[in-house]
Formats: structure tokens, C-alpha cells, sequence
């Protein structure tokens, strides 16, 4: 009988739906047809987005190479249908009428007498999810034009979040202006970043007055950065390109949350970050990304002002990186860098401020010695624990007493000389701040800590999760110490800040799914998944594509098995003629595979340069791999989403094996006995549809534009093997199917360029 994996693409049949029982079956409402998600949109509003993406539309007319797209048609109506439906909500219906936003009026031949009608702003009882659209949009689909688009002509203020800093400059820089000038809309717009990204007058000031930098190339780039502070507009870091972003003196010359002086700064009025914040405030589309957005959501649980404005539409691209991103910020972490770097400025303040009143370079020294005296009391190298993992006798514990009482003493100082300069009261409200969180560490774990740390708690009587519940954990590095308090599920925590406002959220990238079924993120994000979509790719993947699982490879737990993966991979990257990916699941697997492949390549004599991940920066190594044209790059998670290569230069996409979180991370263990206890499989509800979502990101690095043709090799047998593995590669794009390295080679051979 032949493999699944040599029959020809699928369709999925009726047979091939979720099971009962299976993950996402029954436990939401059955997804409407895509058209069902746009019935609602004022039929004015179809036609004029009609008209705008088609052949011969505004877009087509500003875009060299414009086509028009069934499914970014479809896209477009379904977001313009959940604004409008948070328009009916919310007090102000005149929010989405054309005259907010004067665009082009556009008149459709044909259009009927309910198509010119007004609007009609009555509310028509908003259930809570009309509001709200979930699209997995394929590679190809045009999916920015698709929310952008509506988003200028009726989503009000605008907040658009990204994935990545390097998103938020192309949008910026990029995709709105083409739109804006496509649509001739008087659309004022805003980029905003952390403020890590820019420059900082009092700290630079400060620096340079101090003269001590670590090297001769980091006072280089203070003069660079000096000079950069005279000319620039925006102070944002990203403009000066002679400055490395990984440059020590960055740290030095911008600010933190903790250390910003706010308004009792002496250079509030020219502050950097804050004209940033008004120009904001004032724009009419703000372009954030994921960290930004939910770091305002947690200042603004502390009481504190909000970052960004507030918006009537929130869109969320590359939504599938949310969930871990809202758990680094829901969460509680403290570091020890964060003493060293209170002890570095309290040592500078208080000898500016009060020398003659403290011994300043004695409380800091002191202070310094015991965070890293916290660090000692581990001897691995690198390590993520669960607290309860610790024994009561661990030697964290009696080394994070004696920094608390270290930095009881410096507190203390600080108090003492916090009315002589505002820069040491900021000092002091960072420390007690600070003192406050430390304070939750000091004890060994509790009872119920080290029973959830326990194998056996597994057995343990069923019982529904508390919301709020969070897990406690350790990660070791080489040089610091992290002590972590993460939700369990930030569903709802981020429930809670959707609710109050009425306004429209769109969540929108390649992978949200698992075969076309939402429940895995909508849960994890709190959603209802009532109104989501999947929007197929335009690209014909069974012509543009071949998906390759090698025969006879060892299971991934043996010890043989990157080996094996790299036998199997040799004979394809040959076949290839470069132009290839290797993406790996771990740092081990990289080191091994390159070392490998630098001994195959001399050996051979073979012309592809090497890329390894940590040779140079991710940006560096992707523009090497790009204008070589016949590279191979070895790389890990950093790797496997946000890389665009287009054509030759990459035709081969080799993955180790499918991408299973580790068990024995804290905080995935401690979700997985969350589910343990509540009667739920932990495999099928969470850990198979997160490896999807993950595996799909690497796979879609391959076809890029639809000229590209290539392979993408998995070498993981499970995927054949295992019940589950139908229900992974049906989640992929739809490429032809084989498990023979002949057929690797036949279609190399006839998609073979002269280039090559």
C-alpha cells in the first residue's frame, strides 16, 4: 500500500473533519461559509471595495503588477464588516461615514438603489464577536492591502500592531504610503516603538560626562551617537546605521521605565519618546508592534498613563506570535541585571548629588557582589526550572536573602537622599519597587508549589483552573539570573482588556489554524472563534512545490538522529545546487549539522558558502544568503518566520524534525498538568495544534511569489508514522507528496534555471 504522503494533493474530503472528540471539534460553533463573515457590510461599502481592488482599481493603477485576488477581496469585506459592526456599537455611529475619511467616491457600473443608500447606523444587536475577526490568510493573499484598505476609509483611529520592529518599517515606510496615495485619503500616520529605541537626552549627557566607556569602539560610537543626537528629528536608533543595535553603549544613552526621570527630567520638553506619544495621539493610524502594545496594557493595569492612544480599531498582523508575547507581559519577571544596572545609576546619582553624605561605591559594589553571588548559586550553564523543582536547601535561597538585605541597605541610602536631586527619588522608587517583587522570593516554595512540581501530581482529582493561577520559575544564563511568575493563560487576562470600549480587533497571519479549525488559538487567546475565516493562497503548490519525507530515519530521541538527518539531507542539497535552508528544532542540531557540512563541503569541493546562525546578525546573514544565490543556511527558531526570500536563491527547505516544545519547560509542563487535571489530553488540546501552528510558519519560508519553485524536506518519520501526522501534513500547503529521493531529483531537474 502506498504512504499518504505518494498520493496526489488533496482535497480534503468530508472524512477528513475533526472527529468528535478530536481537537476543535464541537467545542465552538461551526465557522460560517467566508461570505457569511461580509453579509452585513453595507452593500455601498461592497461595491466600493470591489471596485478598488479590482483589475482596473485605485490599487491597480498605483501598483506596477497589480492583479486583483478573490480572497483579498473576501479579506477586505470581512474586516470593513466587523468595523462597521463596532461602529453600530459604540455612541459616535457617524465614525465610519465616508465623509470622516474623504476618499475618492468610486460609482459601480450596475449598482443599485441599496447600494447608494445611506448608511444605516441602528444598532442591530451586537453579540459581543461581530466585532471581532480571526483570518488565516495564505502566503500570496495581500493581506496588509486587505485591512489596510478598509482600515483608512472607516476604521476611525487605528492602532496596527506587528510581529517585529522590521515590520513596523515596512508598513511604515512601505505598504501605508502606497495605499494612502492609491486611495488619495488624507490619512495621517504614526510609527511608535519601545522606548529602549530611542535616544535619551539626560543619559547621554550623562555618559558623555562621564567619559568611561568599556572600550575605544564603544567611545567611537558615543561620538557617532553625539553627533546623531544634533540632526535627528525622531532620535530613533534604527536611523543611525554606523552604530551596531547590539552596541554596549545603547543601554547608556537610552532609557528604561524604571530609570526615566519623567517630567522632572531637564530635557522633558525635547524628550524624544514623548514627542513620539503626541504625534501618536494625534495620528490617525499608529503603527506599534506586539511588545509595545501589550507593555501598555500592563502600565496601564499599574495605574500608570496610557502609552498608546486609545483606537476604535485594533489589528493585530503576524497574530500568531500573541500568545507567547502576552505571557511575557502578563507575567512577573525579575532579574539581576536589574540590580546591577539600580546599583550602576545610584552609584552615579548619589556621587553627582550627595557624595559626602553616603559611601556610595562601597553600598554599590556591595550590592553588585550579591546579585552575583545569586548567579553562583547555580552551576549550570544554562537551565529553565520550575521553584518547585528546588530543593528547601538550594542555595538560591540563602543568596537571595542576602541580596535582599544588601539592597535593604542601598534603599535605605537612597531614602535618605531622595529630596537632594530628582534623579535619586527616581533611583528610590525603582528600588522599593523592586523590593516589593523580591520579596515574593525569599521563601522556599510552598506545599502546593512542590506538588505541582511533582510527576505524581498528575493523578491528582480533576479540578477547574483558576484563571489567574501562575506558575514560578527559574532561567539560568551565562552571566544572570531570571526569576519568572507567568499566567498559566493569558485568555483571561486579555478577555478582560478587550472588554468596556467597543471596537474592532482583527487578528490576521499565514498560521492561526490546524487544518482550518481555530479553537487551539482562540482558546489560548481568549476568542470566540464564531468569526474567523481561511483565505487560500493564490500560488498552485502542487505545480510550485514537493514535500519530501525521507525513508529509514531513526526516531528523533536517538542519539543518531541529527546525523541521520544530515546523511539523508546531502543528496538533496546536491540535487539543489544550493539555495537551501536548514532549520533546525535546537542550538545542538545547528552546531552539528554545520560542523558537518563544512567537512562535506571541502571534502567535495562544492561551491555553496556556508551561513551559520550566530556567525553575524539574523539581517546580515539573510542579505549574504540572498545576493549569494546558492548559499546554505543553517539556523534555528529565529529562522523559521519573518524571512522573505523570493526566486533561486532559496529552493530547498530542510527541517529537522516536527517542533514539539520540550516537555520539561516550566511553564509548558505546568499548562500541560492544568489540562491533565481538568480531563483534557494535553497532546491533542495543546502541544499537536502548537507544533502545527510552528511547523507551518518554517514550511511557508519556501514558496514566496508565484514564480518560486522548490522542496521542503522534513525528516521526521512521525509525520507518516504516527496517527496524528495526517492531521499535521494537512495542515500544510498542498504540495505533491514523496517519500523517494529520485522524484527530489526529477523536479529540480525540470524546474532547473540557466542560473543554476
Amino acid at each position: 500500500m502506498n504512504s499518504p504522503l505518494e498520493t496526489s494533493p488533496r482535497a480534503m474530503a468530508a472524512d477528513d473533519a475533526p472527529a468528535a472528540g478530536a481537537p476543535g471539534a464541537g467545542t465552538l460553533a461551526p465557522r460560517p461559509p467566508a461570505s457569511a463573515l461580509s453579509a452585513s457590510l453595507n452593500p455601498r461599502r461592497v461595491a466600493e471595495l470591489d471596485d478598488i481592488f479590482a483589475d482596473n482599481g485605485l490599487l491597480a493603477r498605483q501598483i506596477d503588477g497589480y492583479r486583483s485576488r478573490a480572497s483579498q477581496i473576501e479579506m477586505s469585506r470581512a474586516v470593513a464588516a466587523a468595523m462597521e459592526a463596532s461602529g453600530r456599537a459604540t455612541p459616535e455611529p457617524a465614525m465610519f461615514e465616508a465623509q470622516k475619511r474623504p476618499a475618492r467616491r468610486l460609482q459601480s457600473p450596475g449598482t443599485d438603489a441599496a447600494a447608494q443608500a445611506p448608511d444605516n447606523d441602528e444598532s442591530n444587536g451586537l453579540d459581543g464577536s461581530e466585532n471581532t475577526l480571526i483570518v488565516e490568510a495564505g502566503t500570496g493573499t495581500g493581506k496588509t492591502y486587505a485591512y489596510l484598505v478598509p482600515a483608512m476609509l472607516w476604521g476611525g483611529k487605528v492602532i496596527v500592531s506587528t510581529g517585529t520592529k522590521h515590520l513596523q518599517d515596512q508598513l511604515f515606510q512601505r505598504d501605508i504610503p502606497t495605499v494612502r496615495d492609491a486611495l488619495a485619503v488624507p490619512v495621517s500616520v504614526a510609527m511608535l516603538k519601545g522606548r529602549a529605541n530611542y535616544l535619551c537626552h539626560y543619559y547621554l549627557q550623562r555618559t558623555a560626562d562621564n567619559g568611561r566607556l568599556p572600550s575605544r569602539q564603544e567611545t567611537s560610537y558615543l561620538q557617532d551617537i553625539i553627533r546623531f543626537a544634533k540632526i535627528t528629528r525622531t532620535g530613533d536608533k534604527a536611523e543611525l546605521a554606523s552604530v551596531p543595535e547590539t552596541a554596549a553603549v545603547w543601554s547608556m544613552v537610552t532609557s528604561t521605565r524604571e530609570n526615566c526621570l519623567g517630567q522632572e527630567c531637564p530635557h522633558y520638553k525635547e524628550c524624544f519618546v514623548m514627542q513620539a506619544r503626541r504625534e501618536a495621539q494625534q495620528a490617525d493610524i499608529v503603527v506599534v508592534n506586539h511588545h509595545l502594545f501589550f507593555a501598555d496594557i500592563m502600565l496601564r493595569d499599574t495605574g500608570m498613563a496610557e502609552l498608546l492612544p486609545t483606537a476604535n480599531t485594533i489589528i493585530f498582523d503576524e497574530a500568531h506570535q500573541l500568545p507567547e508575547t502576552a505571557t511575557l507581559f502578563f507575567g512577573e519577571t525579575l532579574s539581576t541585571t536589574q540590580f546591577l544596572e539600580l546599583a550602576r545609576d545610584s552609584v552615579a546619582e548619589g556621587l553627582g548629588h550627595a557624595r559626602e553624605s553616603v559611601d556610595w561605591v562601597k553600598l554599590g559594589s556591595t550590592l553588585e557582589r550579591a546579585a552575583r553571588d545569586v548567579r553562583l548559586a547555580f552551576k549550570e550553564d544554562s537551565v529553565r526550572l520550575s521553584i518547585g523543582q528546588l530543593p528547601d536547601d538550594h542555595p538560591l535561597f540563602p543568596a537571595l536573602e542576602t541580596l535582599e538585605a544588601e539592597f535593604d541597605a542601598l534603599t535605605s541610602a537612597l531614602a535618605g537622599q531622595a529630596e537632594r536631586a530628582e534623579s535619586i527619588g527616581a533611583c528610590l522608587r525603582r528600588a522599593r519597587e523592586l523590593q516589593g517583587v523580591l520579596a515574593g522570593w525569599t521563601t522556599p516554595p510552598t506545599e502546593t508549589e512542590r506538588a505541582a512540581a511533582d510527576a505524581a501530581s498528575a493523578d491528582a482529582k480533576a479540578e477547574r483552573a483558576d484563571p489567574n493561577e501562575k506558575v514560578r520559575w527559574i532561567e539560568v544564563f551565562a552571566h544572570t539570573v531570571q526569576l519568572h511568575e507567568t499566567p498559566l493563560s493569558v485568555a483571561p487576562i486579555f478577555a478582560k482588556q478587550r472588554a468596556g470600549v467597543p471596537r474592532a480587533w482583527i487578528f490576521t497571519s499565514a498560521t492561526l489554524s490546524v487544518r482550518g479549525d481555530f479553537t487551539h488559538y482562540a482558546a489560548q487567546m481568549g476568542l470566540n472563534a464564531k468569526r474567523s475565516m481561511t483565505l487560500p493562497s493564490p500560488f498552485d503548490y502542487p505545480t510550485q512545490g514537493l514535500l519530501y519525507v525521507p525513508r529509514n530515519l531513526p526516531q528523533p530521541s536517538s542519539p543518531m538522529f541529527t546525523d541521520a538527518v544530515f546523511d539523508a539531507a546531502l543528496p538533496a542539497i546536491e540535487a539543489s545546487g544550493g539555495g537551501v535552508f536548514m532549520l533546525c528544532t535546537t542550538l545542538r542540531a545547528v552546531d552539528r549539522i554545520s560542523a558537518k557540512l563544512r567537512d562535506t563541503i571541502e571534502a567535495r569541493g562544492w561551491n555553496y558558502p556556508l551561513l551559520v546562525q550566530g556567525d553575524a546578525s539574523r539581517t546580515e546573514l539573510l542579505d549574504r544568503f540572498r545576493a549569494y544565490g546558492n548559499a546554505i543556511l543553517v539556523g534555528s527558531q529565529s529562522f523559521w518566520e519573518g524571512v522573505d526570500v523570493r526566486g533561486d536563491a532559496l529552493s530547498l527547505v530542510v527541517i529537522d524534525k516536527l517542533p514539539f516544545a520540550p516537555p520539561d519547560d516550566p511553564v509548558l509542563s505546568a499548562r500541560l498538568d492544568a489540562l491533565t487535571k481538568k480531563g483534557l489530553s494535553p497532546f491533542a488540546v495543546h502541544q499537536l495544534p502548537q507544533a502545527v501552528i510552528t511547523l507551518k510558519q518554517g514550511a511557508g519560508r519556501l514558496i514566496r511569489a508565484e514564480t518560486d519553485r522548490g522542496v521542503l524536506m522534513i525528516c521526521d518519520t512521525r509525520l507518516v508514522d504516527k496517527p496524528y501526522g495526517r492531521r499535521i501534513w494537512q495542515s500544510l500547503p498542498p504540495f505533491k507528496r514523496t517519500r523517494e529521493i529520485e522524484v527530489v531529483r526529477e523536479f529540480f531537474e525540470e524546474n532547473a534555471t540557466p542560473a543554476r
